[in-house]
This record gives structure tokens, C-alpha cells and sequence, in this order.
């Protein structure tokens, strides 16, 4: 199915990557494309090689009316839950934007409401709807490179490679090395979260 507009409104896309990290920032963008943007390879990121979802990054950051990132760091993670750390960072993202909208779409089925402006929660609307997947493309990108740098520092997670996520190889160098001032505490670090409540 190829993406398309949710309306024909002003409407800002909304979506995170990292909430499933035991590591690093949840980060959040918010983008507002122009009325007539087309692009076929545009996709939910994680279905996206490297190269490509690169490539997009920069078309999107070239051609959005808006673009903005809202970062939630681990410390804040820990005290609210990943959860309602996600939904902050959108908070955060669209704070930024300077464009008077009319509608925000948010990747899945939770969202607290933004200055009363009207939202709609989509499961999957990253592989749906335009702005959610180009917002999907820059938060995902953004906070890859912020994992890489952050890497430099700690090289013994393997953050370049795994980003944060719960692979072996994390686990492994978090029981050797014990957790890093970038490790979320509040997070099973050896066993996989549970369900949280907003």
C-alpha cells in the first residue's frame, strides 16, 4: 500500500525511536510536509536499508515546511517511564514547530494531548501516511548518529553496531561491564521490559 495524506489540513507527523533501547535518549521528530510531496521510497524506517533511509533523511530535511526533534535522556526515562518519556519527546518536537497546524498524527495508539490541538493515534501510521513516516526517518536517523557519538565514549556496549538495543552482544558487555551513565536503570537491562502504564 502506498502512503499517502490523512488530510488535507495542516498536519504535523509524529513519531520515536529508542523506546525499546536499553540505552541512550528517546527521540522524537515532528515534520509538516508541503500539500503536494510525493515520494515512492518513502517508508517506515525500519523497513528501510541505511543508504536509503540517509538518502530520505535529506530529502525530508530539504523539502519539510517544519522539522523539528524532541530528546528525552535516560534520567528522565527512569523517573517517568519510557512510555510517558515518548510521548514528551513529541511534546518537545512540536513545541519547536513554528507553523500553525491543524492536526498532529502520532504512530501508534497512545498520545497525550498538545495545547489542545486535535491528534489522532495511528497503529502503523508510519507505513501509512507521509508525515508520519518522514518523522519516523528523521527521529530514527537522529538519534542513530547520537548513538554512534556517544559510542566513541563507550565502545564497550557496541552502540555503533546495536544502537542500544537488547542484543547479545549488549547483554553480554552490560554483565562484564556493568550499566553506563547512558543505560536506562529503570529498564530490565538483561531481561526484556514489561508493559507500562500511562
Amino acid at each position: 500500500m502506498s502512503l499517502r495524506r490523512f488530510s488535507k489540513q495542516i498536519e504535523v507527523g509524529c513519531d520515536e525511536a529508542g523506546r525499546g533501547s536499553l540505552s541512550g535518549p528517546v527521540v522524537a521528530a515532528a515534520v509538516i510536509l508541503p500539500q503536494d510531496f510525493i515520494n515512492d521510497e518513502l517508508n517506515d524506517s525500519k523497513k528501510l536499508t541505511h543508504a536509503k533511509r540517509d538518502k530520505l533523511n535529506n530529502i525530508i530535511l530539504d523539502e519539510a515546511l517544519a522539522c523539528e526533534v524532541g530528546i528525552v535522556k535516560p534520567k528522565k526515562i527512569d523517573e517517568i517511564n519510557i512510555l510517558n518519556a515518548s510521548i514528551l519527546a513529541m511534546h518537545k518536537a512540536l513545541e519547536k514547530i513554528d507553523i500553525d497546524f491543524n492536526l498532529i498524527l502520532i504512530d501508534g495508539p497512545y498520545f497525550k494531548s498538545f495545547k489542545n490541538k486535535k491528534h489522532q493515534c495511528i497503529i502503523r501510521g508510519d507505513s501509512k501516511f507521509y508525515a508520519i513516516a518522514a518523522a519516523s526517518i528523521i527521529a530514527k536517523t537522529y538519534r542513530d548518529n547520537l548513538m554512534k557519538k556517544i559510542h566513541d565514549k563507550f565502545p564497550e556496549y557496541m552502540w555503533c553496531q546495536n544502537k542500544g538495543y537488547p542484543t547479545k552482544e549488549h547483554k553480554r558487555a552490560i554483565k562484564k561491564h556493568g550499566p553506563s551513565i547512558h543505560h536506562r536503570r529503570s529498564f530490565k537491562l538483561i531481561d526484556k521490559q514489561m508493559s507500562l502504564k500511562i
